[in-house]
């Protein structure tokens, strides 16, 4: 019978305490570790760890990716065995930490609550009442605490190095080359390297300066980057310059500046001073590739006044997205052929590329259509100088005829896209998709959020659906970046099918003064495009927050993470 007893003992769940031993590590800045001993043949999961304070706010938990498993009461979760381990922030008061889980063929445990008391010296940091934030280190914070200074200037070096290779930084190879070009006769190996200098460290300087005045002045400069007139300022500088590579003029610094930098390796005469603000403006035309960068630096500068560090992490960033450009200019005058008349025709080549540049910019802000037209201005022009209705010789040669053959396609492609524009058309390269959905153009519906402008209207907007996840979405008229988001993101119809239940609200900093800068303070927010998900107990889960430019495929993750 004792043997009979110890066999059916064996068979007995152990206590939920013992199941899970719950044991606590405090850390000197108030973060505290909570590890958990999974005993074997039990498991923990990983949506079911929380915590809350003493008033009931709920308090984010930073975990790892646990085992994904199809479970017969929750569906598809992940699951925790052996140990589980999450790291809470600084909490002023007691915390009360839930945990659920699971024997392995056997019982489920109701929810098990532990208190643990207070730590001194501690403090949280809700964006309202009932809402936390993730405890996230910022992106400086995060580099210095692994290497210091050194590790931040590194890691900001080599963020921009890989921004180099993203859409937003790719035209500026061909800038940089039409500068080049424009040199003609003059382009030797020292010139080349001299102007992708000038053009790099202005795009640098620009980025440095931004932390710089951020500090002095307090203002909130992402704003600046991202108002129309910054994008318009910056095409208006790209139609100046497809002038002067059409010959109208020479864009170039003083005199006495471009003997100063002809002596450090530079022919004489230039266009030091295109170089120099054509890389300064860079800073804004690659705005939406370095938002999330950009707007961890000026954080930081905002909440420990350290202007050298910031400044010094953005001057790497512009620095890292140069040295591809750098090469590409060095190395650019070695595999040019020598001068002669056909720089002339490359020249124009690059002005009509500057102004596909500026059109390329101010279609995030001008109706689809009209961009359309401009493209198709552009590009029926183009066809036109390049020969398209000029009769060729019987002699020509198959260099001209395959010119001609450019030509030609340019002017049709011009035309299909007019067609397009008047029809209502707005995508350059599918301009007759507005044929599919009938004359009267696209039919794509927006998403509605609820809009709201001060700090109590967001309070009560977070308050109202409080069983589904919310979407906070920081925008504004002004906001370049948000436009585009409305039109490719809140437009696609798989983002909209995976936000049909989530409360969404709009925070809008259109008209910014003290409310607004309130808002962005509760939400640890820079500026918009800000989106923040918070899950039914609004709480924001850890790397779920997108800030910048984004795509449907991260909205619909950040989401699914959330619910």
């Amino acid at each position: 019978m004792a043997a009979q007893s110890s066999i059916f003992s064996s068979d007995r769940p152990l206590p939920a305490q013992e199941a899970f031993a719950l044991s606590v590590s405090e850390q000197p800045d108030g973060t505290r570790i909570l590890s958990w001993e999974i005993a074997e043949g039990y498991y923990l999961y990983r949506d079911k760890l929380g915590a809350q304070s003493e008033s009931g706010t709920p308090i984010p938990l930073q975990t790892p990716a646990g085992a994904s498993m199809d479970d017969p009461t929750f569906g598809s979760v992940e699951i925790y065995s052996s140990s589980a381990q999450a790291v809470m922030g600084p909490v002023d008061g007691p915390v009360t930490v839930t945990w659920q889980g699971c024997q392995n063929g056997g019982i489920c445990y109701p929810p098990v609550s532990e208190t643990l008391a207070a730590v001194e010296g501690t403090s949280t940091a809700p964006v309202s009442d009932g809402v936390a934030l993730a405890q996230d280190n910022g992106m400086i914070e995060g580099l210095h605490a692994r290497g210091g200074t050194l590790m931040v200037l590194a890691g900001f070096l080599g963020f921009g190095l890989l921004l180099a290779f993203t859409p937003c930084v790719f035209p500026m190879f061909p800038i940089l080359a039409g500068i080049l070009t424009g040199q003609g006769r003059d382009l030797t190996v020292r010139r080349g390297a001299a102007l992708s200098g000038v053009y790099v460290l202005a795009m640098a300087s620009a980025f440095g300066l931004l932390g710089v005045a951020a500090a002095w002045s307090g203002q909130n400069l992402q704003i600046v980057l991202q108002s129309p007139a910054a994008v318009y300022g910056v095409a208006a500088i790209f139609v100046v310059l497809a002038l002067s590579m059409f010959g109208l003029f020479e864009v170039q610094l003083p005199a006495a500046w471009t003997r100063r930098l002809s002596s450090a390796g530079a022919s004489r005469g230039g266009t030091f001073g295109g170089a120099a603000t054509l890389g300064f403006t860079s800073a804004l035309i690659v705005g939406p590739c370095v938002t999330a960068p950009l707007a961890g630096a000026l954080l930081y500068i905002a909440g420990t006044g350290d202007v050298t560090l910031g400044a010094g992490a953005l001057f790497a960033l512009g620095l890292g997205q140069g040295i591809p450009l750098m090469i590409a200019g060095t190395l650019g005058t070695q595999v040019l052929p020598r001068a002669g008349g056909w720089m002339d025709g490359v020249k124009r080549l690059f002005g009509l590329i500057f102004l596909g540049m500026a059109i390329w910019l101010i279609g995030r802000l001008m109706p689809g259509p009209v961009i359309l037209a401009l493209w198709a201005t552009l590009l029926i022009g183009a066809g036109v100088f390049a020969g398209a209705m000029d009769l060729l010789p019987k002699e020509a040669d198959m260099g001209r005829r395959g010119v001609k053959t450019l030509a030609v396609l340019s002017m049709l492609t011009g035309a299909i896209m007019a067609v397009g524009a008047a029809l209502g058309g707005n995508d350059p390269l599918r301009p007759l998709a507005v044929l599919q959905n009938g004359i009267a153009g696209p039919t794509n519906e927006q998403i509605a959020f609820h809009t709201v402008t001060t700090p109590d209207a967001l309070d009560a907007a977070l308050a109202g659906e409080p069983d589904a996840p919310a979407l906070v979405y920081v925008t504004a008229d002004w906001c370049v970046t948000c436009r585009v988001i409305e039109r490719d993101v809140w437009s696609d119809a798989s983002v909209q099918a995976a936000l049909a239940d989530v409360n969404l609200i709009a925070v809008d900093v259109t008209d910014f003064g003290e409310d607004g800068q309130r808002m962005l303070d509760r939400l640890a927010a820079v500026g918009p495009p800000t989106m923040v998900f918070l899950d039914r107990n609004r709480v924001e889960r850890s790397g779920t927050r997108i800030v910048g430019d984004t795509g449907p495929r991260a909205v619909q993750a950040a989401v699914e993470a959330v619910r």
